[in-house]
């Protein structure tokens, strides 16, 4: 019986690892520093008050969570020489994966950002009730169903993984724990696991794209009639959100919607939801946000490390 996997991360070439090395160190060292000043600033300033930073506040701590779980050992990875993972670890990381973002079925973040259309939905198709609709308990209520279904997700894909027997070759061309390249090794036939996986992981991630998507639509619909300075302040409100699901999802999509195979590409497409998208998200929330970055400066202004830096 297998016991551990050899993951054959994204390149043979030693050169090019430690290239990839140092460009993933350099994005993972941005991506906490984007991240934390995002959480920090809403944290100690009036904007965590405001429906859509508290849940700004919770993409940023789940996009911390998933990419330490995968980025980590990636790098440690292209440093070795050889990449081992035991067979327990690999289902570990991958139901902590499909837990908080990924598997168009429903992680953390896919909730969230779906969370975050609908306040968006509400801010500016119902600014009257926005206050009752949008209300701090109801926050609280969005995140906890967040979190169990996306657990529940997590655990159709462990209990489907779990069982497998592996018995052959234990190389994965892949970078992290993911459920089609495991599928692939197994000592049985898993077409009826490739069905369930893709039901699972593809269909529901594209009926979740589309219900998130709906807000925005309704959004445009219902800013038509507006005046030419409002409409611009509402598209301009939404254009990140939507930035941030198109890199998000199309990957996403394109690896997960299709049955139960892989291609040497997959890694490629993986990027942008494992490293990329989590990386810019910081960028896109901030730098086309006024309120956001006024709230840093403020935030950070207090800071006595930085006054003492000013009087001296």
């Amino acid at each position: 019986n297998v016991t551990v996997f050899i993951l054959l991360s994204l390149s043979q070439n030693k050169s090019a690892e430690i290239l990839c090395f140092v460009l993933f160190l350099f994005c993972y060292i941005a991506f906490w520093i984007g991240n934390l000043l995002i959480m920090i600033s809403i944290t100690y300033s009036q904007l965590i008050d405001q429906p859509t930073y508290f849940f700004l506040n919770y993409l940023s701590l789940s996009d911390l969570c998933y990419t330490s779980t995968v980025t980590p050992k990636l790098m440690t990875d292209l440093l070795a020489e050889r990449k081992i993972i035991s067979c327990n670890n690999y289902i570990a990381q991958l139901f902590i994966i499909h837990f908080l973002i990924f598997g168009g079925g429903g992680g953390v973040e896919i909730f969230i950002l779906t969370i975050m259309a609908y306040d968006r939905y509400a801010a500016i198709c119902k600014p009257l009730h926005y206050t009752v609709i949008v209300s701090r308990r109801r926050c609280y209520v969005f995140v906890f169903a967040c979190c169990t279904r996306a657990f529940l997700h997590s655990s159709v894909q462990f209990l489907l993984t779990i069982n497998l027997p592996f018995c052959g070759p234990n190389e994965i061309d892949h970078y992290f724990c993911d459920v089609y390249p495991l599928l692939k090794l197994a000592c049985t036939n898993t077409y009826s696991v490739g069905i369930l996986v893709v039901a699972n992981s593809g269909m529901m991630g594209l009926v979740n794209f589309v219900v998130l998507m709906l807000p925005y639509f309704l959004i445009l619909y219902t800013i038509r009639v507006y005046p030419a300075k409002s409409c611009s302040k509402a598209l301009s409100t939404c254009s990140s959100h939507i930035t941030v699901v198109v890199i998000l999802f199309v990957p996403v999509l394109y690896v997960y919607i299709r049955p139960a195979v892989t291609f040497p590409e997959d890694k490629v497409f993986a990027l942008f939801f494992t490293i990329i998208a989590p990386m810019f998200n910081p960028l896109i929330y901030t730098l086309r946000n006024m309120e956001m970055k006024n709230a840093m400066r403020k935030v950070w202004s207090q800071n006595p490390l930085f006054i003492g830096r000013q009087m001296y």
